[in-house]
């Protein structure tokens, strides 16, 4: 696991500097602390940080063919490298060293731009071919490792793992992007492709850059996607027994390292059935992680141990404090944009611990997504069930009116919290599902936006990204569409890019066998009643699972990783709160409307209202401008 940067000048004629490309590649030094080279020739250099995992005497980059024609900087792992080593040598090509990222080079000098179809693994690279005149950058299928750029209007593509390697560039401006402010205050994070300053982007999950000499544009152009084409089954049993031969399969290939290996284990079903697959294994004892909280509230803990007791795993596991927000600077630091998921306080408690044990571990992430786990498909399928029975003509005026009048109930039971439900019906299913996992929905953010904002946003509207997305989906089943959704939105804008910084912030490396891509492909096309059955999420994994893991483990309410916010805010943090939101920084901006700003504060304070999503989603936002202030 790896940093990468990259300058390429597409006019082909000029130098490249090198004290720039010396900064942009030691700014990511945390993501390879082990050893860091720049490769300079006419019109390009190419920088990279290591952290090695594999081949660890001979792994070093850039790295170069035979002669010298083609060079390399890669981050990632492929995992059937040694299959694909194998054949390209009966193809007549010459391996130097025993590493993945030689493999890369002598795919794209095999195969070219349709390399990547061959790789299976978490990659992001580029490849200069001097032949060709090409420079190729590539993102694996579902976006676990990231990659950004920007063609600088001089001329010079600049590249690199994080935003904070291509910003250090003099001639990349800081301009913030409106529409990305808008999709940051919906979402909570910024979506691809877009990043917070204007001419910075993102390379997509499953996309890739060809840029010869003389090209003007940059152009992403999509080489995968999670295809929901569905799949021939058998019995709910054949199902199940298919499930869990899958995880395992993905889990082994996964487990090749040639440094210390873990897991991370917080005690719910995904990280569960990882750790529970590996001990399976005949490996020595996992090492397995975990985060808990002196706030039952909040605390997983009991779970964790259980899993780890009953597979003899060596078991670490740390108490954080309730009071433990010391995080908020750093956090702005390691994401380089506005981030407002609070889990990535825990997400880097448990990689720092992990750290000290292990240098790669793997997560659970995915199982969400891939079995339709979260409660939020319940909700959206159960609010689709009543707008599919209700024409538009009467449903939209009807529950519009309701969702307007219907008072926001943050202090009553959850069953008369029934303003988001309404709105959300009102909508149809993209708009509706947009509505109900948006941290700031529209009716709070035309309140928190300043008319002048809102002018300069001239009608555009965060719920565009998913729509453009669905217009793209290659299913139109209601539940498998939002998973598409949350495959090209929240799974790699939030819990990808949560977990790669706070691991890379430690120098650890993280692999996600429930994302691994053949496993993802199979999944989707599964019926989605084997996804959702019943108001059962995960329904078909957990079943597959029961021989394997306790039914308490399986079913017991998800409680998530989180953090006690409402609390935070209203307590240790209050001070900081009111010198941020109140204070002159935003207010000089012209983005808010300060009048809110003080209400939203007014309002949790008294403990009228929670407000701490929207809180802590603007408190995130004025610390990244702070942040931005000192650069």
């Amino acid at each position: 696991m790896c940093g990468i940067v990259g300058i390429f000048d597409t006019t082909g004629q000029r130098d490249i500097d090198r004290a720039a490309l010396h900064r942009m590649n030691e700014s990511q030094h945390h993501r390879g602390p082990d050893e860091g080279e720049l490769y300079l020739e006419k019109a390009l250099g190419m920088g990279h940080r290591r952290l090695s995992v594999i081949d660890l005497a001979t792994g070093q980059q850039p790295l170069f063919n035979a002669d010298k024609s083609v060079v390399i900087v890669y981050n990632g792992e492929t995992y059937n490298y040694r299959e694909l080593m194998a054949e390209l040598k009966g193809m007549g090509y010459e391996f130097r060293t025993k590493s993945d990222t030689e493999v890369v080079l002598h795919a794209w000098e095999a195969w070219g731009p349709d390399c990547v179809h061959r790789l299976r693994g978490m990659f992001a690279f580029g490849i200069w071919d001097r032949n060709k005149q090409t420079m190729f950058l590539a993102r694996d299928h579902i976006g676990v490792k990231p990659m950004f750029y920007s063609l600088l209007p001089t001329g010079y593509f600049v590249f690199g793992s994080e935003l904070k390697s291509i910003m250090t560039h003099p001639e990349l401006s800081r301009e913030l992007n409106p529409q990305a402010v808008e999709d940051y205050f919906a979402y909570g994070y910024i979506p691809e492709p877009k990043t917070i300053f204007h001419n910075a982007y993102k390379l997509q999950p499953g996309h890739r850059i060809v840029l010869k000499v003389g090209d003007t544009a940059v152009r992403q152009e999509r080489w995968w996607d999670v295809p929901f084409k569905p799949v021939k089954v058998g019995s709910e049993a054949d199902v199940a027994r298919e499930v869990i031969e899958r995880v395992r399969e993905s889990v082994q290939s996964q487990m090749v390292a040639e440094v210390p290996l873990g897991a991370f284990l917080s005690g719910g079903v995904d990280s569960s059935a990882v750790v529970a697959t590996m001990a399976q294994e005949n490996a020595p004892a996992v090492n397995t992680c975990s985060i808990g909280f002196d706030d039952a509230n909040f605390d997983e803990t009991a779970y964790a141990t259980q899993v780890a007791q009953q597979y003899k795993t060596h078991h670490h596991a740390q108490i954080v404090s309730g009071d433990d927000y010391s995080l908020v600077d750093q956090l702005v630091h390691l994401y380089d944009e506005p981030y407002a998921d609070s889990s990535a306080i825990p997400t880097y408690r448990v990689c720092q611990l992990a750290r000290q044990r292990v240098t790669v571990s793997l997560s659970g992430d995915g199982g969400d997504e891939n079995f339709a786990g979260y409660r939020r498909y319940r909700m959206a399928m159960a609010e689709h069930s009543v707008r599919d029975r209700i024409p538009a003509s009467l449903r939209k005026p009807v529950f519009g009116t309701l969702g307007k009048l219907y008072p926001k109930a943050d202090w009553a039971p959850r069953v008369f919290r029934a303003k988001t439900t309404f709105e959300s019906i009102a909508r149809d299913l993209v708009e509706g599902y947009f509505h109900g996992v948006s941290f700031m929905p529209d009716r709070v953010r035309a309140e928190l936006f300043s008319d002048r904002f809102k002018a300069r946003l001239q009608g555009y509207r965060a719920v565009s990204v998913m729509q453009d997305h669905a217009k793209n989906s290659p299913t139109d089943d209601p539940l498998s569409l939002l998973q598409y959704l949350d495959f090209k939105t929240y799974l790699p804008g939030d819990i990808l890019t949560k977990v790669d910084r706070a691991s890379m912030a430690h120098s650890l490396e993280v692999r996600v066998p429930l994302l691994d891509h053949t496993f993802v492909e199979w999944v989707s096309g599964l019926p989605p009643d084997l996804k959702l059955k019943g108001g059962e999420g995960k329904y078909i994994f957990k079943k597959s699972l029961e021989p394997h893991l306790s039914h308490d483990v399986l079913y017991r309410k998800k409680m998530g990783f989180s953090v006690p916010l409402a609390a935070w805010l209203r307590g240790p943090l209050k001070q900081r709160v009111r010198d941020a939101l109140l204070g002159p920084l935003l207010a000089d901006t012209g983005i808010f409307n300060q009048a809110y700003l003080r209400d939203l504060v007014e309002q949790h304070e008294s403990g009228r209202r929670d407000n701490s999503t929207f809180i802590w989603t603007v408190l995130m936002f004025e610390a990244f401008l702070r942040k931005e202030m000192a650069a």
